[in-house]
């Protein structure tokens, strides 16, 4: 227990120390880059391998030991994305944030999917069709908590930033359906037989389930939040609430041949939507989660950058074609998202930084590559190193590139420093005054 707390003390100091660090040193990085840097310097490949008592981190186990505390971060995340589905606004966003969010999705898994199967083929069995066609089907996958953070870090506000959220959202429950659809095909590759059960029905059921349950508990939390008229309270038995739907979403059980279980992202989504379009003090209790949550923020991703695992650079093949997962995934995400936002409509800047704003990648690609495991100890073990040195990438850049694009349709717009560290501490009776 002391082991631990001071582990979560460390690691939470270091990552807002080295955001000064930074500052004094003129880096311009976004503060989710800074966090993910701090990880790596006191991770198993940096401070950790002084085996300093309570001073990094000296293995991954040790790190994977806090994993709780990044599985409370995500959901809270998901339920702060889950507050931009207000039905006033998506009035005028739903339709472009749904071709979006999928086409963009498709487009991403068919492009890695012909580079890498590709590779397959000249690979001489270095890289197998199954680990190829998972691989695709995790280039779906995109990282909501760096573009929330970098979102709220800058107070990016506009168009762009107005569509991007719901897409980051919806594209979970998109890639969700893809890696399900593409693992169930690679598995039946191996095995010789096809699970239609595995393939469709269970990730149909798991979307549904989620958006059921979050939905539920929703309604629940609202209806409850009326018997409170203080708002610590209200901010108690909200936090008390994502915690329950977190542990909930973790369940599964089987009924004959179908599985039933639940994404916690789409869950925790599903909650914070159901609560800021029927609950009218919505605002106010977001403002103050956002408050309380920051430190745990914090943690997730300095826990984050000391899990990335630098051993995968050492294997050539792995690095080379981490390299074309990462081109191809780009290309996909940037041109898919450019085409479909085109064709619904948006105006020219969305259009031409919308795909750069999507590229991050992170918890839901790494825990779709755990799952890849099962492929095989050779297949599976690729697949795995594969996205860890992709995740490593895109982790340290995109939320640079996400912050430049964001700037660059103007949805950021720089401000006096003093004025940024006065807003970060607004009181909620200032917040809502302005």
């Amino acid at each position: 227990m002391t082991t631990t707390l001071i582990h979560i003390a460390f690691a939470l100091a270091a990552g807002l120390l080295m955001t000064r660090v930074f500052k004094a040193l003129h880096l311009n990085f976004p503060d989710v880059t800074v966090y993910l840097i701090t990880g790596l310097l006191i991770g198993p490949y940096g401070l950790g391998r002084l085996n300093l008592p309570g001073f990094g981190f000296s293995s991954l186990e040790a790190v994977k030991a806090l994993e709780v505390i990044s599985t409370v971060a995500l959901g809270f995340i998901a339920f702060s994305i889950g507050n931009e589905f207000k039905l006033s606004q998506l009035k005028g966003i739903g339709k472009q944030a749904t071709v979006i969010g999928i086409l963009q999705a498709v487009t991403a898994t068919v492009i890695v999917d012909i580079v890498l199967l590709l590779v397959a083929i000249l690979s001489g069995g270095k890289l197998s069709t199954p680990a190829a066609i998972t691989l695709g089907a995790i280039a779906a996958a995109t990282a909501p908590a760096a573009t929330l953070m970098v979102v709220k870090q800058y107070k990016a506000h506009g168009k762009l930033t107005s569509l991007l959220l719901p897409i980051v959202a919806l594209d979970d429950a998109v890639g969700l359906v893809i890696f399900a659809v593409s693992f169930g095909v690679a598995q039946a590759l191996i095995a010789g037989s096809v699970s239609v059960v595995a393939l469709v029905v269970n990730p149909l059921i798991e979307i549904a389930a989620s958006i059921i349950l979050g939905s539920v508990l929703g309604w629940v939390l609202t209806k409850l939040e009326e018997l409170f008229f203080s708002n610590t309270n209200r901010l108690s038995l909200t936090i008390a609430f994502v915690f329950v739907t977190i542990a909930i979403s973790q369940l599964s059980f089987n009924i004959g041949p179908v599985k039933v279980s639940f994404s916690s992202l789409l869950v925790c989504m599903m909650l914070g939507t159901v609560l800021c379009n029927l609950c009218p003090r919505s605002g106010d209790i977001m403002h103050r989660a956002d408050g309380w949550t920051a430190p745990i923020n914090v943690l997730f991703f300095v826990l984050s950058g000391a899990e990335l695992d630098l051993g995968v650079m050492s294997n050539v093949f792995v690095v080379g074609v981490g390299l074309l997962y990462i081109i191809a995934r780009s290309f996909g995400k940037y041109f898919g998202a450019r085409f479909s936002s085109k064709m619904t409509g948006c105006d020219d800047n969305t259009c031409r930084y919308l795909g750069f704003t999507l590229l991050p990648q992170a918890g839901v690609a790494l825990g779709m590559s755990a799952q890849a495991v099962s492929l095989g100890s050779t297949d599976g073990i690729i697949v795995r190193n594969i996205i860890l040195f992709s995740v490593l990438i895109y982790e340290l850049a995109g939320p640079s590139i996400t912050r430049w694009a964001l700037t660059k349709t103007g949805d950021i717009i720089s401000v006096p420093k003093e004025k940024t560290s006065h807003e970060r501490f607004d009181t909620p009776k200032e917040h809502r005054k302005k």
